[in-house]
């Protein structure tokens, strides 16, 4: 959310930057997640999902992912399901490879970090 009213000055710092996403390299040596992938959900959020919005669940959550380096926060939800079907339709190295090197950029821009 644009300019949520809980977070702190320290925790917006962290939000803008991205730091607050440094800690799932812990998920991601435990296997539980991937350097790139699709946007890991909370529960509150699959509640609500519709069936085409499952297909997002298909693979392994990543710290980044073509919609963070889409416009991350400026997007609406269906346009991050489409770009995370995209992403798992059409994986491969490469892809993975593009979007690693275009993450630094998107978090230094801070496009759509709120």
């Amino acid at each position: 959310m644009k300019d949520d009213p809980r977070i702190t000055r320290v925790g917006r710092f962290l939000r803008k930057w991205s730091l607050d996403e440094l800690p799932q390299i812990i998920n991601v040596y435990k296997g539980e997640m991937s350097l790139v992938g699709p946007r890991p959900p909370l529960p509150r959020e699959v509640e609500n999902y519709s069936p085409e919005h499952f297909c997002r669940l298909t693979g392994l959550p990543g710290i980044t992912g073509l919609w963070q380096v889409s416009g991350r926060s400026d997007l609406s939800f269906d346009e991050m399901v489409k770009l995370d079907k995209y992403y798992l339709d059409n994986w491969s190295v490469g892809s993975d490879l593009a979007i690693l090197l275009k993450t630094p950029i998107a978090v230094l821009t801070r496009k759509g970090a709120y």
